[in-house]
């Protein structure tokens, strides 16, 4: 990858989102950001890339994408992220209006316009999926796709992890895309294998808010309200903070040497089983007549590292 991949930006703000921004800002050329209905519904996500783009201070364009799965209803993460989808801060109201309502004519354009883009979705995949479908060119004008999403275990289910469980049907577009030889690139899938891995502790939050200005505070509080909720939400002793799931989907393309990658063929099941739909299924076996990869999934991370990454990208904004 070059030093600065060249980056759409596809999310649904959402705390974890919000990280992603920011890293994604500092260590990419960032050609835009899209956005999907996921954590929160489509003109709340919208309405959260607006206040970031305007913390960050970055001249980047917004794109409303797809309000709803290709298939099933929209359902919202309230419980992780709160009804705004950025609960637990005292956010700014942004000034500059979205660039467009066509997210998805937008990720065309611009793969087409530009060689070399990869595509880091840290959402559902709708407005991705939409795309390849629309642009039967695109898949291989792409340097990449690079997602949140999936895992050998769920958060949703006991299989299934939130972003592929709520659009299921447009993930196995893209792993299908990535099976047949179609990508112009890798697909990278950051899992929740790794992103566990990767939790804003304590410690890690009083770094972030130790830096000061108005854009680490705010990412501070936030990151507060997000690991009360998880850990509200798990075992007592079992996390130690949030898992920042959505930052290392970038962070695998701009410091690819903090991760260890497993070359691995995946699925996605779309049967509406009440446990297993939206779960990926990792074939780990040492059968030679497995599947070809499809995907570099991510194993393990070095977490340091990537937080002292993490808080460079804080500082150079604040």
């Amino acid at each position: 990858m070059p030093d600065r991949p060249l980056v759409v930006l596809d999310c649904d703000p959402g705390h974890d989102d919000a990280l992603a921004m920011v890293v994604a800002a500092r260590f990419c050329d960032l050609a835009g950001v899209t956005t999907v209905a996921g954590n929160a519904p489509l003109s709340r996500t919208t309405y959260n890339a607006r206040v970031m783009r305007e913390l960050l201070g970055v001249d980047v364009e917004v794109h409303a994408g797809a309000a709803r799965p290709l298939v099933a209803e929209a359902h919202a993460a309230a419980s992780i992220h709160g009804a705004s989808g950025l609960d637990g801060a005292d956010l700014p109201a942004p000034s500059r209006p979205v660039d467009s309502e066509d997210a998805v004519r937008f990720i065309v354009d611009t793969c087409r316009r530009n060689e070399g883009v990869t595509i880091v979705a840290t959402g559902p995949l709708t407005n991705v999926a939409l795309a390849l479908r629309a642009a039967p060119d695109l898949a291989g004008r792409i340097a990449g796709i690079s997602i949140m999403g999936g895992g050998s275990f769920g958060n949703r289910t006991p299989v299934a992890e939130f972003n592929i469980w709520a659009d299921p049907e447009a993930a196995a577009i893209v792993f299908h895309t990535a099976a047949a030889g179609e990508l112009g690139g890798p697909l990278t899938m950051a899992g929740l294998d790794v992103t566990h891995r990767f939790q804003a502790t304590p410690d890690r939050i009083a770094a972030v808010d130790a830096i000061g200005g108005l854009l680490a505070r705010t990412l501070a509080d936030l990151l507060r309200f997000f690991s009360s909720a998880y850990e509200g939400r798990h075992d007592p002793g079992t996390m130690a903070g949030a898992a920042m799931h959505d930052p290392l989907a970038v962070l695998a393309l701009t410091h690819p040497h903090l991760f260890t990658v497993a070359e691995r063929h995946v699925t996605v099941e779309t049967a509406w089983g009440a446990s297993t739909r939206g779960m990926t299924v990792i074939d780990e076996r040492t059968l030679v007549e497995r599947a070809a990869p499809n995907a570099r999934v991510l194993v393990d991370v070095d977490a340091d590292g990537a937080f002292a990454v993490l808080v460079d990208a804080v500082a150079s904004f604040s």
